[in-house]
């Protein structure tokens, strides 16, 4: 009878994972303390609430010795709870997305999104049910459908995870290739584009191995094989995955601060080289004065887009001369050639 024993909670695999979504949500709400309530932010920590309930109930359901009608409602919970879980996660995406992107764009990333969440819904509703009818009936005989359901929910969710792939790395090339544009872009979540492809490279290589290695399982929520310890392990990963979620907020939030930083330190020396060039009471003093010895020309004809300056210094001129306005300042038409003849003269003053 030792044999048949309720396994100890914390022995078991998905005591550790249920845990691990629970020090996720603490992870998150430091987050929120530290940056602000968004939701992207929000999105990591409902996904790991899901993930901390359903890996607890699996327990309950699968290994734990309770009556059917409990362990069948268990079950239900816990699938509906892996459904937020994973299906979840894409919706980091959806909220950068669905801000950036701007008419026809939008709506057909928003159809397409929701048309595959539609999908994920239902194949969740048919695993649900199956298992269901396998705990009510005592036996294992759909475990074969059970899998192959499995397949098609997790390569929905890759697809899913391609989709907001193609539209966010269509967005960056976009802004790369426009710089205004990319500058422009509201401050968060352009930020968060620049670093999604990995993101979502990796969770897209998530849901193909999952679809894979799922489909050896022989039993419910059991590893018993070496593939079905491979797809725990690919599980694991995923379980993870939002303290990469809170990196990305994080790495954005320090690369804001540290723009605004700079923008308010440029502009106080502006201010402070602004205060000094007025005051009277400086080193030295620089003032401005035509003269001809040095040349600035555009050249406005020919093939080339691109504007050239050049400096050509001629002989030298004496400071305090007087000149007419039109020696000191003149303006030539040259061969398409526009001249402008500056002096800069330094001196200095009295303190």
């Amino acid at each position: 009878m030792a044999s048949t024993a309720v396994p100890v909670y914390f022995e078991e695999s998905w005591a550790i994972l249920s845990s691990l979504g629970l020090v996720n949500v603490l992870f998150g709400l430091m987050i929120i303390g530290i940056t602000t309530r968004s939701p992207v932010s929000i999105v990591p920590i409902v996904v790991s609430v899901a993930g901390a309930i359903a890996n607890g109930l699996c327990y309950y359901a699968f290994y734990a010795d309770y009556p059917k009608t409990g362990t069948v409602v268990a079950a239900a919970v816990a699938d509906i709870a892996w459904l937020i879980q994973e299906a979840g996660v894409s919706f980091y995406s959806y909220i950068i997305l669905t801000r950036v992107l701007k008419q026809r764009s939008r709506v057909v990333f928003m159809s397409l999104f929701w048309t595959m969440m539609a999908i994920l819904l239902t194949i969740r509703c048919f695993i649900l049910a199956n298992r269901a009818k396998d705990i009510l009936e005592g036996t294992t005989t759909r475990q074969h459908t059970i899998d192959h359901l499995h397949i098609g929910y997790f390569s929905s969710i890759a697809l899913v995870e391609c989709i907001s792939a193609f539209f966010l790395l269509r967005k960056f090339a976009s802004a790369r290739r426009t710089s205004i544009e990319a500058s422009s872009t509201s401050g968060l979540f352009s930020y968060l584009m620049r670093s999604t492809e990995i993101r979502l490279a990796t969770l897209a290589l998530i849901g193909f191995s999952r679809a894979i290695t799922y489909s050896f399982q022989t039993t419910a929520q059991s590893a018993t094989t070496t593939a079905s310890q491979l797809d725990r392990f690919v599980y694991t990963l995923e379980c993870v995955f939002p303290v990469m979620l809170f990196i990305d907020i994080l790495a954005s939030k320090l690369v804001i601060t540290n723009h605004i930083n700079q923008s308010s330190s440029e502009r106080s020396r502006q201010q402070k080289i602004s205060s000094n060039r007025r005051t009277k009471n400086g080193i030295s003093d620089i003032s401005m004065y035509p003269v001809s010895h040095i040349e600035t020309r555009v050249d406005t004809h020919g093939l080339r887009s691109s504007s050239q300056e050049l400096i050509i210094e001629d002989t030298p001129s004496h400071a305090g001369t007087n000149k007419s306005s039109e020696e000191v300042n003149e303006y030539q038409g040259k061969n398409g050639t526009i001249t402008k003849t500056v002096e800069f003269d330094f001196h200095d003053s009295a303190a």
